[in-house]
């Protein structure tokens, strides 16, 4: 490990902690006891509660499986192919290239998780979470790319010994360099231009869902001026001014990224509402002269010190009543725990922790850091599918005092 990784806020006691850890450990007694299990199958009441139970854990065995099936149809290409119509099993397998035996499994495995399904006279097709992987090849791009997450987790306990040693580590080369000087820092970005392209190219691509989350949430009438921090390529900025036409708009980013954006900006016919910002939030003050400031999956890439620094500078570059907006992917907060989604924190901490130096943080702590910036009236805007994303907005009521200011300089 190249550095201390930040821990989590620890949870704050609770009035009642000392009734339910006692609580807690009964029930443990008791689905521990030899009997329970036999006990509540034969009882109508608690069947399928022990039922429901047996698969959860059944379905956490056989995850790995799960998400090779996936794959496989991904790199196979079965989506696309079956949107187009639906086939049986030989014509498959002779566009395919593989044994029928061999591939029925897959088909039928497929089918079982939902992604293909029957159709008659022996023909298969999607299935209803087969559909979005056809029309969305972010998701596809996003599945290939988690390959490499799953070579670096073979041996999981050698994993968290070396989690920074693997693929997914050097597949995002900006979470190494958080310590650098200035000059050893644009150097490295200049000799990894080619995996600044990459993944800049995949951030692109898999970022759909997220900016429609921040577009049916948040009204941006009220400003003027957006300027986006870590804009990649401009699929944000580039949809967000389909979406207001009223906006003006500066993208701020590290050189070789901004140069992709270019090209980006100049097809999309915005050169002249876009003006490029090329620097680091490591090194670099944020631009001036926008109201409203905008983080879309910048901040969970980062170590806390990087992030307070720039929620500090976005306070600094925001006018007395400007907006800053964060959305990314967030750790289940305490007053949902035990949704369905609350699985996704499982994959997001060991995805960060592959890559580098970031982690899954939850609203209330990224709300801390985002007070202790200056913002006041911070908030959770609602929306409709949080695990793409949830979005925070902190507002500038007053400058920073000089001290601050001269730290964030």
């Amino acid at each position: 490990m190249s550095q201390p990784l930040d821990l989590a806020a620890t949870a704050t006691d609770s009035t009642f902690t000392a009734i339910k850890d006692a609580w807690q450990a009964r029930l443990e007694r008791w689905y521990a006891h030899p009997g329970l299990y036999r006990w509540s199958l034969g009882n109508p009441f608690t069947r399928w509660l022990t039922r429901r139970r047996t698969r959860k854990l059944f379905d956490l065995m056989a995850g790995f499986v799960h998400s090779q099936v996936l794959l496989s149809c991904v790199r196979l290409d079965l989506f696309r192919v079956l949107h187009q119509a639906p086939a049986s099993l030989n014509e498959l397998a002779h566009r395919l290239g593989l044994a029928p035996a061999v591939l029925q499994r897959l088909l039928l495995s497929a089918v079982a998780l939902g992604l293909l399904e029957h159709r008659s006279q022996g023909r298969f097709g999607l299935g209803p979470l087969g559909v979005p992987l056809a029309q969305h090849e972010g998701i596809a791009q996003m599945i290939e790319h988690n390959h490499l997450l799953y070579q670096d987790m073979q041996d999981p306990l050698q994993f968290l010994r070396n989690a920074w040693e693997g693929g997914m580590a050097d597949y995002w080369p900006y979470a190494h360099a958080q310590s650098e000087s200035q000059a050893a820092a644009q150097a490295e970005v200049a000799a990894q231009a080619d995996k600044f392209t990459r993944y800049s190219q995949l951030m692109a691509a898999s970022q759909g869902f997220v900016v429609q989350e921040i577009l049916s949430s948040y009204f941006f009438g009220e400003h003027r001026c957006v300027l986006d921090v870590g804009a990649g390529k401009g699929r944000f900025v580039s949809e967000l001014a389909v979406h207001a036409p009223h906006l003006k708009f500066k993208m701020f980013d590290l050189p070789p990224v901004l140069a992709l954006a270019r090209d980006n900006v100049q097809a999309n016919g915005l050169s002249d509402r876009v003006t490029l910002h090329p620097g680091s939030f490591l090194h670099d003050p944020l631009p001036q002269g926008a109201d409203l400031i905008t983080l879309v999956r910048v901040a969970h890439d980062h170590p806390d010190a990087v992030v307070q620094q720039i929620l500090q500078k976005a306070y600094a570059a925001l006018p007395v009543g400007g907006v800053l907006l964060l959305a990314e992917p967030m750790a289940q907060p305490e007053d949902e725990a035990g949704q369905p989604s609350a699985s996704a924190d499982a994959y997001f901490h060991f995805y960060l922790l592959a890559m580098g130096a970031g982690r899954l943080r939850s609203p209330q702590e990224l709300q801390t850091m985002m007070q202790q910036a200056g913002f006041t009236h911070v908030e959770t805007l609602p929306n409709a599918m949080p695990i793409h994303a949830r979005i925070l907005l902190g507002r500038k009521s007053k400058c920073l005092p000089s001290d601050v200011q001269n730290s964030v300089n």
